[in-house]
């Protein structure tokens, strides 16, 4: 299908589901209005159905890319009603799978061998067919079993085509709607197009695949399947054959005799596990990529599978976000209004004084309720959309974590109703908190950073002394002048004051491992007490420095 075929095609669809029931008219220019107010659309009579109803039939007969973007807009709350993105979650991969005889070809030609060479068996009826890839069932020389994931042939093109429209329409949308600004259509699409480009390549998620499961080795919360790396390729991958029973089959999932509290807590166990011990999320844990090991009905373990997309968080984020979390849980909300303004994530400007009456506002209905009947995620995205009234900037790696919380919570309380999100979170954000900032920690901080300290310390002084000199020589007009004078000297006193609180640490060290002849960096347990006193000082001396 050509470019102008498949416009046409967008366009019957619109016009269909009358989406133009959704267009700012009064915002648009005259031509604009006249030219839509002529528009064939009108010959459709409107259909009865809700207006996410509409826009989610709408997305699904378009095909699946527009299916793929309908669910990843599903998770932006801040730029759809509630009604819309409840039914746009409704979304599913419902798409037919490409001929077997296809799949062995793409199989051959990225592994360089007939299809009988590579694996004892091989079933040509795939067993699940999805929007960019699907998989088959196959059985390795070996007598491993294994599942075979392909790509869809030509669905780069189909993409392209696909992505260029959205473009099209998302910058229209930018530039006559006030509101598409500040929702930044076109950023949303770019997200979308990284998302789905990074899917198309099975060696970067069988690369997702093995860090989880190095991260959960031997773990008792979640199983994570091995990849065959001979046999993984961009366009296939090949990996362990899991057995489990779905999550979304309840029914099984009692039949089996599954301690669906346990079962429950285990998921949330594994966000937060995830989030703040990992740094590294699975970020598409829907029912229909989660399965349970039901072999011990009292202690069962997830299995995941599908790591096409999975999100970080940067150490700062990490801290800023359990603090947020736990000045939450205390009611603190002058601290959450501080702590959003040092991260970042709203402008400097900010007036604290109102952002915290904000989010009292927000926040005092939902913690009038029972604790275990507040949803975590909808409080968090309640929270987001009172911070973009501050001019918050969309953090794409906190939209992953909320969708993936929305995900994990729904999932949870499907399982077992009466789930306390809340004081499952509690008390792991305070002990790693502890963690984090006890002497164990800064320990670790010290045994990371010092190395790097100790080398670039000794140049620092001297590289902020000649910056001002070069901006005393230059003389730039005015205050702005002073500013930046002022801010280079404060940035040389803190750089004056960590080389010095590093040099003792790094002396305290030394004479520890002197008068211990201890591994000191590997930090072992053989040290008497008065080498961790005197380690414990130096961590101490550190933790100063970088304040």
């Amino acid at each position: 299908m050509t470019r102008l075929q498949r416009l046409f095609r967008i366009a019957w669809v619109f016009c269909k589901y009358r989406l133009d029931t959704f267009l700012p008219m009064a915002e648009l220019p005259t031509v604009l209005k006249v030219l839509f107010l002529l528009a064939p659309w009108h010959l459709f009579p409107q259909p009865k159905l809700d207006r996410g109803d509409r826009l989610r039939l709408a997305l699904q007969e378009l095909g699946p890319i527009f299916v793929k973007f309908g669910q990843i807009l599903s998770t932006r709350r801040d730029l759809l009603p509630d009604d819309m993105a409840l039914s746009l979650q409704q979304l599913q991969d419902r798409v037919p799978p490409f001929p077997g005889a296809q799949a062995q070809a793409i199989i051959e030609r990225s592994l360089e061998a007939p299809v009988g060479e590579l694996f004892a068996e091989f079933d040509p009826a795939p067993m699940a067919s999805a929007s960019v890839a699907q998989v088959h069932a196959a059985t390795l020389k070996t007598g491993r079993r294994v599942v075979v994931k392909v790509i869809r042939p030509a669905i780069q093109r189909t993409i392209r085509q696909d992505i260029a429209l959205m473009y099209f329409m998302a910058n229209g949308l930018e530039r006559y709607w006030s509101e598409g600004r500040r929702l930044r259509p076109v950023d949303v699409v770019r997200d979308y197009e990284t998302t789905i480009y990074d899917e198309l390549d099975l060696q970067r998620e069988a690369a997702n695949a093995s860090q989880l499961r190095r991260n959960f080795e031997g773990s008792s919360l979640i199983y994570i399947p091995s990849i065959d790396w001979d046999y993984t390729r961009k366009s296939v991958l090949v990996m362990e054959r899991i057995q489990g029973i779905p999550v979304a089959d309840i029914d099984a999932l009692n039949a089996a005799g599954v301690n669906m509290k346990v079962l429950a807590e285990k998921g949330v166990e594994i966000f937060f596990t995830q989030v703040f011990r990992d740094s590294f999320f699975h970020a598409d844990m829907h029912p229909g990529n989660i399965f349970v090991d039901a072999t011990h009905p009292n202690d069962p373990k997830y299995i995941a599978i599908d790591f096409g997309i999975v999100g970080t968080l940067a150490p700062d984020d990490q801290s800023y976000l359990a603090r947020n979390l736990l000045a939450f849980f205390k009611r603190d909300y002058r601290q959450v209004a501080q702590l959003h303004i040092q991260s970042g994530w709203v402008p400097p400007e900010t007036r604290v004084n109102e952002f915290e009456a904000a989010i009292r506002t927000v926040c005092e209905p939902i913690f009038e309720r029972p604790l275990k009947d507040i949803s975590f995620g909808q409080f968090l995205l309640r929270l987001f959309q009172t911070a973009r009234r501050f001019e918050m900037e969309v953090q794409p790696q906190l939209v992953l974590l909320q969708k993936t919380l929305l995900n994990v919570e729904g999932l949870g309380r499907q399982l077992y109703p009466d789930l306390d999100l809340w004081s499952t979170a509690q008390p792991f954000l305070e002990n790693w908190m502890r963690k984090r900032i006890g002497p164990s920690g800064l320990l670790h901080s010290l045994q990371s950073h010092l190395p790097a300290w100790l080398e670039q310390s000794p140049e620092m002084p001297q590289l902020v002394h000649d910056a001002l000199v070069q901006i005393r020589s230059a003389r730039p007009a005015g205050a702005q002048h002073e500013t930046m004078l002022a801010q280079l000297r404060e940035q040389q006193n803190r750089v004056n004051k960590r080389w010095r609180y590093t040099l003792l640490a790094a002396v305290l060290v030394s004479v520890t491992w002197l008068t211990t002849q201890a591994d000191v960096l590997t930090l072992t347990r053989d040290l008497p007490a008065h080498g961790w006193l005197m380690l414990g000082a130096a961590a101490f001396l550190v933790f100063r420095g970088t304040r």
